[in-house]
């Protein structure tokens, strides 16, 4: 696996790309996948109605999963940076569906928070809208697709 990420790297460096983040997908078989970003692995798969064997979140829940995580972590900071209980502290995100073309149309952000003072109801909006995710879905975001068939050799 090491090696396959210093060719990615190398071939980022000829192209001149500037990476902040980056996450390596593998295909294990099947509909199943398995994501690795700094040493963490997250499998992703389908349920069996779509051919898979329901051993992961699906690609939209991972989404789902994104947005309401960093949802969470902004509305944490928010609490702790004032001293302020974040037990408790819960976020559901639903997305609808949309068509022509096949995509996530819409989301609903729910941050609970048990026993907040009402004087800091705006304030934490104000923190959950400052989400990395939340900033990117707001503002698309280029999307470049490539494909690759065949991995570049290691560069000096």
């Amino acid at each position: 696996m090491l090696g396959r990420k210093v060719a990615f790297a190398a071939y980022d460096r000829v192209l001149n790309y500037n990476i902040d983040m980056e996450v390596i997908v593998h295909h294990l078989g099947d509909v199943k996948f398995e994501a690795v970003a700094r040493g963490h692995r997250l499998l992703c798969d389908q349920p069996a109605e779509n051919h898979g064997g329901d051993t992961g979140m699906t690609p939209p829940e991972l989404l789902l999963c994104s947005l309401g995580t960093c949802a969470g972590y902004y509305a944490a900071e928010y609490l702790r940076t004032r001293g302020l209980s974040t037990e408790g502290l819960a976020v559901r995100v639903v997305g609808e569906k949309a068509t022509q073309p096949t995509r996530l149309g819409s989301f609903r952000v729910e941050v609970t928070v048990p026993n907040l003072d009402p004087r800091h109801e705006a304030g934490i909006l104000r923190a959950v809208k400052a989400c990395l995710i939340h900033n990117t879905l707001l503002h698309a975001p280029a999307v470049e697709i490539a494909l690759e068939t065949r991995v570049p050799a290691a560069i000096g």
